[in-house]
């Protein structure tokens, strides 16, 4: 078979495009984030915003029953959007879905989900009238679950191009800070105070993995609860994880351990 001199050229230029797109396929390949506690508040706009960047995002949640918020996110986004059941409290579980997941690699892990306790258990955690049965649900959903949770996808994060694993701190968990010095809410501080230190520890552990382990504060956020209140001094949830997202992929190895907000200041310890 022969080629006239312009059906050559658009021969080669056929199989050039081919070959550029071929030795690009693995670069087009979308990140993927792993988020728990993403059926409200935080968790959810983390979902929504990285799944319409065209992310592979896994949402997990603890209800029973897929919650409406990430049934309309998956219906959005049906060809990215994961959405598993995984209770953060429950070791079991958190293994279990972990090893569905073998072997995929997760760019970001995003420990979002805890018990924040500012309405529902506020009595119950000031000093003097502790329920003492609310310490362990605490320390078990806002530290345990985190460590365990980092632990068991460490190999998928190991494995992805950005390494990056976050917990969503407060700044209530500061010792230094202005709110660690008020009263009340004693249990919920207390667990963020050590989730803080558990971060650290992390970081120096995973360091020679090329791993950015950070506490992220997200500042005071108006989430779905809050929409009631008249607090002025807090942000809507767009601008809070847009700002921590930018922060997330501007983190280099040097802040591995730091403590950051939104914008990316420094926080006291």
């Amino acid at each position: 078979m022969k080629f006239t001199e312009t059906g050559m050229k658009n021969f080669n230029r056929i199989v050039s495009l081919t070959i550029v797109l071929l030795s690009g396929i693995q670069l087009a390949q979308a990140e993927t984030v792993l988020i728990t506690g993403a059926n409200r508040g935080i968790g959810l706009e983390f979902s929504k915003q990285y799944a319409a960047k065209g992310w592979t995002v896994i949402a997990t949640h603890r209800r029973t029953e897929t919650p409406d918020s990430l049934n309309e996110l998956l219906t959005t986004y049906p060809d990215t959007v994961i959405i598993e059941r995984m209770d953060v409290a429950d070791l079991a579980m958190i293994d279990a879905v972990a090893q569905k997941h073998r072997g995929q690699p997760i760019d970001i892990l995003i420990n979002n989900a805890a018990i924040v306790g500012a309405l529902s258990y506020m009595q119950q955690q000031i000093f003097g009238q502790l329920d003492h049965d609310l310490f362990d649900p605490f320390m078990h959903t806002n530290v345990r679950g985190p460590l365990k949770i980092s632990e068991a996808f460490l190999k998928n994060v190991k494995s992805s191009t950005l390494k990056r694993i976050v917990m969503v701190s407060s700044l209530a968990g500061s010792i230094s800070s202005g709110p660690g010095k008020r009263p009340g809410r004693i249990y919920y501080k207390t667990s963020k105070a050590a989730l803080n230190m558990a971060t650290t520890t992390i970081a120096t552990a995973t360091k020679d993995d090329g791993i950015i382990v950070v506490v992220l504060h997200p500042g005071g956020v108006k989430v779905e609860k809050l929409k009631e209140f008249d607090l002025p001094d807090f942000i809507e949830p767009e601008e809070s994880i847009s700002g921590m997202m930018r922060v997330i992929a501007e983190l280099t190895p040097a802040q591995s351990g730091a403590f950051l907000d939104y914008k990316g200041k420094i926080l006291p310890w």
